[in-house]
């Protein structure tokens, strides 16, 4: 989680794309370099099995000059030793 909240902070499109699961990885993704993410919180984090967990976050930016939160529970799938993205809820 704090791995691809970084890539977004610097741009990593390549990067965020290769954490994402094959399954829900949309064919591209388009960040605004105008958006200044300002910190993350992981409130929690659930192993469900050795390759199955969620991790509920929050992360704040400005965009356009407004405050904005992101509060998420993400799911996650381990595939060839490495944690992939599948999907959030948002809150």
């Amino acid at each position: 989680m704090r791995s691809r909240y970084s890539a977004y902070v610097l741009g990593l499109v390549p990067y965020l794309l290769d954490t994402w699961h094959a399954g829900t990885r949309p064919a591209g993704l388009s960040i605004d370099p105008a958006t200044k993410w300002l910190g993350l919180e992981v409130r929690a984090l659930h192993r469900i099995d050795e390759t199955h967990a969620s991790v509920e976050f929050v992360a704040r930016c400005r965009d356009g000059g407004r405050a904005t939160r992101l509060h998420e529970t993400s799911r996650f799938v381990r595939e060839a030793g490495r944690w992939l993205y599948v999907d959030g809820d948002p809150s």
